[in-house]
Formats: structure tokens, C-alpha cells, sequence
């Protein structure tokens, strides 16, 4: 090497890449932060805290916990304040000097962006009473997720120093619960509004509509631990939804021993195709025979 040659640059992490923060990395970690404030601030309105109505009274209680044999028990949607912090800490750390260049954050920045102004969006057309534009918007919502997540799994969080650490749990925990969660949302959205609409609540029909719905549901979930290579938080949104319809049919209105113990065991399909997926990445250990170092 010469000494006009200058000396290699060290490789990027997965984390973070070389070079100063550009004009649009700042955009976009702006646009993240004021996207964010107003998807809080349509949770308070859709949560009663701010403004007469909430999300469950809005539309005929069209959103109530008993509108359908595919709705959570209330207790559920708790989740979302674990969602909600998870956001909170993904602005903050989306802030910190070595993510305004990072691959990941340039790749999902404006992903995020979207599911909080949809997030916002769902809640004013459903405060509105518009079911069915509800069920458009959250489709669209889940779509978004669905995206960041893919696009988080190409760019996985390197390392397992804190830097590390902070993205799988700020980033990857967040929109893994996320898009867990609004993937079983959409279904008691469709069914919300189909009952609403005039479909059958109870009765032979509804049950074997609900029993298919929720087998395929198992399904799909297995397919995404496959794809998405078993994550965890996925994983257990998905469970954690799936379990409170059980609770919900079982111990609640409507009630439905069938469509209960379907959902029970459709709860477990996702913890257990998690485990399976990753059980099958960890390499098998060598045996080494006695006498052999």
C-alpha cells in the first residue's frame, strides 16, 4: 500500500452505519416523534380520557367485548399499554447518535410513520361509527407492520452488547407485540362489523364461521413463526389475544364452549411453532468420544 492509499474503513455493525446524519435522516426521525404524539393523542380520545366517547361505546358497542364470538375479553386490550411503552422507548432510542444513520431505522423510519398516523386513523372512523372504514384502516395498519417487520428481520439488531440488546427489545420487541397483536385485531374488527351489519352473534352459523376462522388463524400463525424465523414477541401478542377469546367465550357473552376450547388450543399454535423454529436454528452439539480432545 502506498502512502496516497488511505487504511480500510472498519466494517459497519448492524446497528449503525458510517457517515454523518443527513437532512433526510433527521426528517424522518422527526416525522417518527410527531407521528408518534398524535397516535397518543388519538388513544386518549379513543380511550374516554379525552372527549364523551370511547372506542368500545362508539358505533352501537360495536367494539364491546361481547360484540362477537371473535372479540377479547376487555382485560386483552391491556396490551396495548405494553405496545405504547414499547413506542415510547423506539422514539427515544430512534434519536440516539448512532441510529440517525442506522440501516434499519433509514429502512423502517417512514414505515413507522404510517402505523401511527393509521393507528390515529382507525380510532377517529371508528369514534365516527364508519365500521367498515375501520376494518380498511387497520387492514392497511397491519399491512404497514407486517413490512417493518420484514424489513427489521433483513436488517437484523447485531451484537449482544447493550447496543444490541436495546434495539431487539426498543424495535424488534415493540413491533413484534405490534403487529402480533393488530393481526388478531383485524379479525374481531371484521367480525365486529359484520355483526353489527346484521351477521348472526350466536347460533350454530356463527360458531362454525368462528371455528374456521379461528383454525385458519392457528394457522397463519405458524406460517409467520416459520417466516419470520420464530419471533418470540410475535409469538406471544398473538397467544396472548387468542387466549382472552377463549376467556371470553368461556366465561363471558357470548358464550361458547366449542368455539372456546378452539381458541384455547389455537393459543398455543404460535408458542409452540415459535419453539419449534427455533429449537430447529440451534446447532446440535458434537459429541466428542472419550479419549479424543
Amino acid at each position: 500500500m502506498t502512502t496516497s492509499e488511505a487504511p480500510p474503513a472498519p466494517p459497519a455493525t448492524a446497528a449503525t452505519d458510517r457517515g454523518r446524519p443527513a437532512p433526510a435522516d433527521r426528517a424522518r426521525q422527526v416525522a417518527v416523534t410527531v407521528a408518534y404524539v398524535a397516535c397518543i393523542v388519538g388513544n386518549l380520545f379513543g380511550a374516554g380520557v379525552v372527549g364523551p366517547v370511547e372506542v368500545s361505546t362508539a358505533g352501537n358497542e360495536a367494539f364491546a367485548a361481547d360484540a362477537s364470538l371473535l372479540t377479547p375479553a376487555g382485560s386483552a386490550f391491556s396490551i396495548w399499554s405494553v405496545v405504547y411503552a414499547g413506542l415510547t422507548l423506539h422514539v427515544a432510542v430512534q434519536w440516539l447518535p448512532s441510529r440517525a444513520t442506522s440501516a434499519r431505522h433509514r429502512a423502517t423510519g417512514w414505515l413507522v410513520v404510517a402505523a401511527s398516523l393509521l393507528n390515529a386513523g382507525w380510532l377517529t372512523v371508528s369514534l365516527q361509527g364508519y365500521l367498515w372504514t375501520s376494518v380498511v384502516v387497520i387492514a392497511a395498519l397491519l399491512a404497514v407492520l407486517v413490512e417493518i417487520v420484514r424489513r427489521l428481520t433483513r436488517h437484523p439488531a447485531g451484537g449482544t452488547d447493550r447496543t444490541g440488546l436495546t434495539e431487539r427489545v426498543a424495535v424488534d420487541g415493540t413491533f413484534g407485540l405490534y403487529v402480533g397483536w393488530v393481526s388478531l385485531a383485524v379479525v374481531a374488527n371484521v367480525a365486529a362489523a359484520s355483526t353489527a351489519q346484521g351477521a348472526a352473534r350466536t347460533g350454530d352459523v356463527a360458531v362454525t364461521v368462528a371455528v374456521v376462522v379461528l383454525v385458519g388463524v392457528a394457522l397463519v400463525t405458524a406460517l409467520v413463526a416459520r417466516a419470520w424465523g420464530g419471533r418470540v414477541a410475535v409469538a406471544l401478542a398473538q397467544a396472548w389475544g387468542l387466549a382472552w377469546v377463549a376467556y371470553g367465550r368461556l366465561a363471558g357473552d357470548p358464550e361458547s364452549l366449542v368455539v372456546g376450547l378452539v381458541a384455547g388450543v389455537a393459543a398455543l399454535v404460535p408458542l409452540v411453532a415459535v419453539g419449534v423454529v427455533r429449537r430447529g436454528r440451534t446447532p446440535a452439539r458434537v459429541a466428542v468420544p472419550r479419549g479424543e480432545s
